[in-house]
């Protein structure tokens, strides 16, 4: 569930309510919510509504929400309502992403973005100096020793002592049940009875929340690369997992490069391609170069195993420097990530307090240690720097709250869509969440890893588009789960 951005940059309280209780819901009163066309997006109208801070409290504090609009390109007597989008995080923002549906689809459909709370445009927070606390090359997540590993338990504590200082009221309320309620908000200003909803990776997470909250508000709902909603593994749990998936689709990396090594020059084997990869990270942790360090080279290897459309760029750039010590790409790679940029330090900021305010955390360091080192001996590339990236929540100020018990209880059908290698939202993790919603099917890609499938370019599969396509269309939905053969791997 990881937003890799949060990945890089780390690198490079209250109670919820029963789940098995739906929140009552007004009736929608539509009012004037998209009053502009969108900065640097004017086919896009913007807007922005305001929500309780704390939703217990609803005369209390309030909060901005951004919220975008396309219109559907059809004719108005084709339309059939607003389709919803969240792209996941953490912390991402879904304001301009139509382009991630087919045209069919968004001919019927109004596209309805927007900023999370706490993301972007809507009321976001800060922990940190960007440019002072992130700045490149990151120090190597691989602990040399216990010297180490004190000096990135201390980075963690001063994190989070940094969100409370520099988002005070608003972090306690940073949590995916208040974004779901936001959601409803957008619904009724949109004065849309119900809403259709797709979500990626987290997004799917939140969607579930979302209609655990209102299903009867609920039209259909495509949910993409499947979060664990069990919340036994929200979240400490889930990101141990994460590790050993990451890791095997990593390793998938590794032998589609060895499989080709008439292009590449690392070896003809997984093991000659580690161990390729493993001198070059030695030496950068020996002598970085400019922003590039070995955690950026990890970053770059962790984004192969998050997307397949970089596995070709991805490897030219690790062979040019292991085989010609040639760094340029590598260099403009780290440089591309930006972990110091504003944007990014806010993503980080919300994928963390959205993180370490829900779930059960361990708040014993030796936990952590001791959980992490035997992660480490199987799952090398991720363990660690996972560890530092959720270690803030060991020091969290907010106390943790109990995640929502899903159990999809007055959903309409609901559409899933996982590859069996997906690394970050595990295939174990997804049947899990699967499990919960008794309405629901899934789209199993066998032997896809990709981290999100509809529609997206260079790694289309026409079975699981044509499912997904067809049930938003026509709310066709298949009688049991279906296999789908992998799409094609990339070709150098």
């Amino acid at each position: 569930m990881k937003l890799v951005l949060a990945a890089v940059a780390m690198l490079v309280a209250g109670l919820l309510p029963p789940a098995s209780v739906a929140v009552a819901v007004a009736p929608a009163t539509p009012r004037v919510l998209f009053d502009h066309p969108c900065e640097d997006h004017p086919d896009y109208e913007c807007g922005t509504i305001s929500v309780p801070m704390d939703y217990d409290r609803p005369s209390g504090a309030r909060l901005t929400v951004k919220v975008s609009k396309l219109k559907a390109t059809g004719p108005a007597a084709q339309r059939q309502g607003v389709l919803v989008y969240n792209p996941g995080g953490p912390g991402s923002s879904g304001l301009y992403r139509a382009a991630i549906l087919p045209d069919s689809v968004r001919r019927v459909y109004d596209y309805i973005g927007f900023d999370p709370r706490g993301v972007g445009g809507s009321s976001p927070i800060s922990c940190v100096d960007g440019p002072a606390f992130f700045a490149q090359p990151v120090s190597d997540p691989d602990p040399g020793g216990p010297a180490d590993k004190a000096r990135a338990a201390a980075r963690a504590r001063q994190y989070a002592t940094g969100c409370a200082r520099r988002s005070g009221a608003e972090l306690p309320h940073l949590t995916t049940t208040d974004t779901a309620r936001d959601i409803d908000e957008i619904r009724k200003a949109l004065g849309e009875q119900r809403i259709s909803y797709y979500g990626s990776s987290y997004g799917t997470y939140l969607g579930l929340v979302y209609g655990q909250l209102f299903p009867g508000r609920v039209r259909r709902m495509v949910l993409d690369s499947v979060a664990d909603a069990d919340p036994a593994d929200v979240w400490y749990r889930g990101n141990l997992d994460q590790d050993v998936a990451l890791q095997a689709r990593a390793e998938q990396w590794f032998d589609w490069i060895a499989r080709h090594d008439d292009v590449f020059h690392l070896g003809v084997t997984r093991q000659a391609v580690e161990v390729a990869g493993g001198k070059a990270r030695a030496r950068l942790a020996h002598a970085a170069i400019g922003v590039l360090g070995p955690g950026e080279l990890d970053a770059v290897i962790l984004n192969s195993a998050y997307f397949d459309t970089n596995w070709v760029s991805n490897a030219r750039a690790l062979s040019d420097y292991a085989t010609r010590s040639d760094p340029a790409a590598l260099v403009e790679l780290a440089r591309l990530a930006e972990p110091t940029s504003a944007a990014a330090e806010n993503a980080t900021a919300a994928y963390t307090a959205i993180s370490c305010n829900e779930g059960v955390w361990p708040r014993d360091w030796t936990r952590w240690d001791r959980d992490s080192t035997a992660y480490a001996a199987k799952a090398p590339l991720e363990t660690w720097a996972n560890t530092w990236s959720g270690l803030p929540c060991a020091y969290w100020p907010v106390p943790n709250r109990q995640p929502m018990a899903i159990d999809g209880r007055g959903l309409p059908p609901v559409l899933m869509l996982q590859a069996t290698m997906d690394g970050a939202t595990p295939f174990e993790g997804a049947v899990r969440t699967h499990d919960m919603v008794p309405s629901s099917r899934m789209i199993i890609e066998s032997g896809g890893g990709s981290h999100g499938l509809y529609n997206r370019p260079q790694v289309r599969n026409a079975c699981v588009d044509g499912y997904a396509t067809d049930y938003l269309l026509t709310a066709a939905m298949p009688a049991a789960d279906v296999v789908c053969p992998a799409h094609p791997e990339p070709t150098p």
